[in-house]
């Protein structure tokens, strides 16, 4: 949403201010079809170049992610914790057997079926059955460091996938205002081939050059750069659910009582997603 906004805003102040200053649009408009098909040509051939289907893909669906914001509301973040002290608190008072059907078959569990959004998370619910899967299967032998380190290096791999369209689209707002001089020098090339023109049709075609390197340079600090930015930012947000069971989950091994355990989870939350201490543990006495 603000993202949207910020770019009418954008528009509105550089080409309004032009036009308020004496600037001439019409020219500008003229030339802008032309340059951008020259500077988005070259910027989708670079983007084609530099990443697989998968970056492709991946890069296609941040766009959403720019404009809608982070996917997981307070209210996941609060199921998600409360998930988990859950099938924690099952693992601890009924054994590794009484979990094991919960884990090993999260779509069917009546625990996990009480947390439709979450369920549709597929990396949370790996990571959360996976690693209660593997301490089911070693019957509760795995030293809690060992078990950290997993969830450290599933996290750390999910997250390095989650950001490759947050530095493909940076990679391409750094590569823009090169781009838009390839698009402006073109423009002198075609330029200097009617040199015998008069200097009013010579003065329109430099400018016209120009609206290249301009497009390109705004393109890359105004547009293309704040929604990498933004992107990183949602990014950022996503992860935060994934500290929140990890917490959970590290805390409750420990042997940490279960409000101090829902705290350390709750804590490392941002302001935005963060429940009170008592809200959290009236939600989870209400379940």
């Amino acid at each position: 949403m603000y993202a949207a906004i910020g770019v009418v805003i954008l528009l509105v102040m550089v080409f309004g201010g032009f036009a308020i200053t004496g600037g001439a649009l019409g020219p500008v408009m003229h030339a802008i079809p032309h340059e951008m098909l020259i500077i988005g040509g070259a910027a989708l051939g670079a983007v084609v170049t530099g990443n697989s289907m998968h970056e492709l893909k991946a890069l296609g669906g941040s766009f959403g992610k720019i404009f809608k914001g982070p996917k997981h509301t307070k209210q996941d973040h609060i199921d998600a914790i409360i998930l988990t002290t859950r099938l924690m608190k099952l693992l601890r008072s009924e054994g590794p057997v009484a979990l094991e059907s919960h884990v090993q078959d999260p779509q069917n569990s009546a625990i996990f079926a009480e947390f439709p959004r979450l369920l549709a998370n597929k990396p949370l619910v790996a990571l959360i059955a996976d690693t209660l899967t593997l301490i089911v299967v070693s019957s509760g032998s795995l030293e809690v460091h060992a078990v950290e380190e997993v969830m450290d290096n599933a996290m750390k791999t999910h997250f390095h996938e989650m950001h490759e369209p947050q530095h493909a689209l940076q990679n391409l707002a750094d590569a823009l205002p090169a781009l838009g001089i390839v698009a402006a020098v073109l423009g002198v090339v075609k330029t200097m081939g009617s040199i015998d023109k008069p200097p009013s049709v010579l003065g329109g075609m430099i400018g016209s050059a120009l609206v290249g390197t301009f497009m390109g340079v705004l393109l890359a600090y105004g547009i293309v750069a704040p929604m990498a930015g933004r992107l990183k930012q949602v990014i950022e947000a996503d992860e935060q659910i994934f500290h929140a069971v990890k917490q959970v989950i590290i805390a409750s091994l420990h042997g940490w009582p279960q409000p101090l355990v829902v705290e350390g989870a709750r804590s490392g939350l941002g302001h935005s997603f963060r429940p009170g201490l008592s809200e959290l543990l009236d939600a989870l006495r209400g379940r």
